[in-house]
Formats: structure tokens, sequence, C-alpha cells
């Protein structure tokens, strides 16, 4: 057997010839400036601006309306800056929307954040359909270079998945991979790579449980996945869900070749290691003689997600993301918005583009189960932002899940699924996932999204095979300290004046690019197996 690494050689993409900055940023000398000189106001009835730059302490800005506020501390970039006063009880408005409520007064020129605004607990009125929009007609159809499926979809990957049942096989399963690593796929170049997809659960919990069925459904979407020419399924024999199972009613295509081994029938791990390889050895040939065909955009699966997020996020990269969405769905494509607690707040602008009141009334079922679990474990939705979350700017959920939504662009909302429940419309669709991004865009791919897009402030380095993964930085400062993790910069809506329109159909083009084999830096880096994370509820005995 090869001795090959866990983890490939780098080398990397071609460094950045930009620097990363180890300086502070530099302040402004203390005199009067103009508030678009340091901030954004959304909109004109907005409370709060967001700082562009750093503002130190003693900064004269004047504001909207002739009135100058001098600052009374430092506000950190993409932090928010009062523009007016607010009475303490009184809603705080971005975005034209309530991102909480001041805790005490706040004046002209505060620094607005966890010090002094909380939670708007107040009820929201909810309307289903008042807002749906028609899309403009494309110009053109747009079409990928993609791999044609016996099943009638396309792909844009060509991987082979090693699945495990339980998690007593997951180290059996990386075995076998790792003996595709490094110069052996030569021979194969349009084979993607051998992946060993593991987890943490498959045994100790009912078959017939929430989880269980949750665990199951998982697998059964890696397994079904337009992005995976060959399957090889890992058991151990004697688990709560068996191998044999895993595979039970699923619609595997014809030109899909499967094998199933179980370590105590083959004889232990040496053995089935051997025999794993052996079996992934006799898939390769065929696999390698797939050629990508065209294929018109509207067979691609666009999965939308954020992590990491900050100030910056509902203003650059989110609503760009949001405007590729529209040209995906405009071209009859489909996308996946989800994160559920991260639209909690929003979810009033969703249900306005629902095609249904059913569809809307799905949504909300799924926001009132999700503040059940959160009180069950002694949280509410509120305790979603990270302290990542705040250092960037973001203070409430409300304040996030405004800035999150604009992922999903103006398209109608014409479906809502359970997690890693297949996604078969086409259009704008929810999936019900957590916030934590593994787990959440672990459910995506289940659902068959075959391209991600991954907005980050902070600056996450999420991979999620055998889905390509596109990571756009919300600020440039990001970007260009993380130059060898982010496909795009959004940060230049800020620093150099485009609109989100122009930085949202470059990420589409982009989007087309890789759907067509472009590589990301994740794909670079190898990554996206240790970040399959499959949803795990229940009781485990």
């Amino acid at each position: 057997m090869s001795t090959a690494p866990h983890h490939p050689l780098l080398p990397l993409a071609t460094p950045s010839t930009t620097e990363p900055s180890t300086t502070p940023e530099p302040s402004l000398d203390l005199g009067v400036v103009d508030l678009a000189e340091v901030a954004l106001l959304l909109r004109p009835a907005d409370d709060v601006a967001v700082t562009t730059r750093q503002v130190p302490a003693g900064t004269t800005v004047r504001l909207p309306g002739g009135t100058e506020a001098t600052t009374r501390s430092t506000l950190p970039r993409g932090h928010k800056l009062a523009v007016r006063a607010v009475a303490a009880g009184t809603e705080v408005r971005k975005y034209g929307q309530s991102i909480g409520r001041a805790t005490r007064d706040v004046a002209p020129g505060d620094h607005v954040h966890t010090h002094n605004l909380g939670m708007d607990d107040g009820a929201r009125a909810y309307e289903f359909g008042t807002a749906r929009t028609t899309l403009p007609e494309p110009a053109t159809r747009r079409t990928f270079q993609g791999y044609r499926r016996s099943d009638g979809r396309w792909g844009t990957r060509n991987y082979v998945g090693i699945l495990t049942s339980v998690n007593c096989s997951a180290s059996t399963a990386r075995m076998i991979a790792d003996q595709f690593r490094g110069p052996v796929l030569d021979a194969y170049p349009h084979v993607d790579g051998v992946v060993a997809l593991t987890h943490d659960t498959g045994c100790g919990l009912v078959p017939t449980s929430e989880g269980a069925q949750v665990t199951l459904r998982t697998l059964r979407g890696y397994a079904s996945h337009a992005n995976m020419a060959g399957l090889l399924l890992v058991g151990l024999g004697c688990e709560m869900l068996p191998a044999t199972s895993v595979l039970d009613g699923v619609a595997l295509r014809d030109d899909l070749p499967v094998r199933t081994l179980t370590i105590q029938d083959t004889g232990g791990i040496r053995a089935t290691v051997r025999a794993g390889v052996a079996a992934v050895t006799e898939m390769l040939p065929q696999i390698d003689a797939l050629r990508r065909e065209e294929a018109p955009a509207s067979e691609l699966v666009l999965g939308l997600n954020c992590g990491g997020s900050d100030g910056f996020s509902g203003i650059t990269a989110n609503p760009a993301l949001g405007h590729a969405s529209d040209l995906l769905v405009a071209q009859g494509g489909t996308s996946i918005l989800a994160e559920t607690p991260e639209v909690f707040g929003a979810e009033h602008l969703l249900l306005r583009r629902a095609v249904s009141e059913e569809v809307g009334r799905r949504l909300l079922d799924r926001l009132d189960w999700w503040q059940d679990y959160a009180a069950a474990g002694g949280g509410t939705l509120d305790n979603n932002p990270s302290p990542g979350n705040k250092a960037g700017g973001l203070t409430t959920i409300l304040e996030k899940s405004l800035g999150a939504v604009a992922k999903a662009g103006t398209a109608d909302l014409v479906a809502v699924h359970e997690y890693a429940e297949p996604v078969t419309e086409r259009g704008m669709t929810f999936m019900d996932t957590p916030g934590y991004d593994p787990v959440s865009v672990t459910g995506i791919v289940a659902g068959g999204a075959t391209v991600v897009v991954f907005t980050t402030g902070r600056g996450s380095v999420l991979g999620c095979k055998p889905t390509p993964s596109i990571k756009v930085a919300t600020n440039s400062d990001t970007y260009r300290r993380m130059r060898e993790d982010m496909d795009l910069d959004a940060g230049r809506i800020v620093e150099t004046g485009l609109s989100v329109e122009e930085v949202g159909t470059e990420l589409f083009e982009k989007i087309l690019a890789v759907a067509s084999g472009e590589q990301t830096v994740s794909e670079e880096l190898d990554l996206g197996a240790d970040e399959f994370v499959p949803w795990q509820l229940g009781a485990v005995t």
C-alpha cells in the first residue's frame, strides 16, 4: 500500500503581491468630517450608519440635516455610529428595519453596540406573497461545462465518495481514501479525487428516531449526489444503521458504480482497506472516461451560506451573492438559502416573497421549532451572534439576520425543506439548517447543491467536497490578509465604489467558471472532507 500523507504538500495559489498589513489602521486627524467620509447611511430613516474606517474619539461628524456630533469613543471599522438621538426602549433602525431596542439613551455620534443595544422581542406582523417579483428575462441563455448523469442531472465534479454507516468505520474509510492522495491519481485527470466522508454517529440511537432519519437522509443525499461519480459504502457490521440499509429506497443512477463493505464480514480493517482500494481502483477508468459537456446554467443548484459575518456582510458580499442568485434563478436555476436561526428577525421579508401561504407557514413552523429548541437549552436565538460577529460590528440576531437574508436576492421563495431533503424545485428555496457552518453546508450539499458560495467577513476557511466552495470576503482587509483562502473580494463595493450589481455579476461568472472545472482555493488546499458534519439530533443510548 501507498504511504501517502494524510494531507498533500502544498504549493498553494500564487501569493498576492499585496502583503497583509501588520500596522494599525491610521486614524483620522481630529477635526470635522462629513458622514460619508467615515460611514455609510444605508437608508435615509436609519438611526445608525456603518463605519467604513476606524473613527477615533473626538472626531466631529457632519450629519444629515446639517447637524454635527462628536464621537465620545473610538469606533472600529464596520461598527454602528448613531446619526440621531434614540431614547432608551426605542427601536434602533438599520436597513430600514429594527435591529433591536436601545437599552439606554443614545446620542448622535455614539457607538451603538452591545453596551447600549438589546433585542427587540416585539411581535412582527406577517404578510404572505405581497412582494413577489418577476425577475428580468436574461438577454442570453448561459451555459457551463458539466458532467451529464444518467438521471438527467448535471454534475460539476467527478468524485469517488467513501461513505460510512457508522463512526466505527471512519478510520477505515480514511485509510482507503489516503491511498489515492498525491500522484496516484495523475493517470486519471478527469477524476477530481477520492474522499472519505465520515461522521460521529450511526449507532447508539433508535433507527426510527428523528436523529437517525436525519443521518440517513444526509448519507443518502451524498450517495445520490450529482457530483458523485463512484461510491463505496463502508460499515462495521453490528451498528444500529447497518451499511446494507443506508441505500435502501435510494434511486441510485444507472451510471454510478457502487460497492459496499463491512469490516466484520470482510476480515477486519486491513482486509477491508485492501478490498476498498481494489474496489475504487476498479472504478477509476470508468469515471476517468467521462467528459464535460455544455449544459444550460438552469441545471446548476447553488448553495448560499455565510460564516464569520461582520458589519459589512449585509452591505457587500451578501447582497452581491443575492444578485448572483437572482441571475441564476432568472436562467431557470436553483438556489438554496439556509441557516434558520440566522433568518430570525428577517423572516417577514422572506414571507412577503413566498409563492403561497403554505410555503410561508412552513418557514414559520421551522422558526417556532428553533425557538423551542433554543429555550430547551437555556438560550434564545439572540445567542447566535458569535464573539467574532460582535467584534466585526454585529450586535443582535436581528441585525445579523437582516444582512444574512440578502444572500437570497429578490427572487420569490418557492419551497421550504427539512434538513438534507432533496431540493427539486427551480427557483430560490430555503432549507432548515443550524447556523453552524459545517452542519449547514453539509445539509445544503445533501440537498443537491453542485456549487456553494460562502461569504465571510472574519475569514472562514470552509470547504465542502464533493461540491466546490467559492469564498467571498466581505471586506478588502480580510481579502488581503487571507488572500490564499479567498476567491473574490466584495469589499471593493466599499473601498473602490463598485456596485453590488457589478460584483454580483462578477460572482455569477465565477460560479459558471467553477462549475465548469476551475478550482477554488478550498479545492487547491484539499479542504472539504473533515467539514462533512451531519446534524446530530436526538438521544444517544
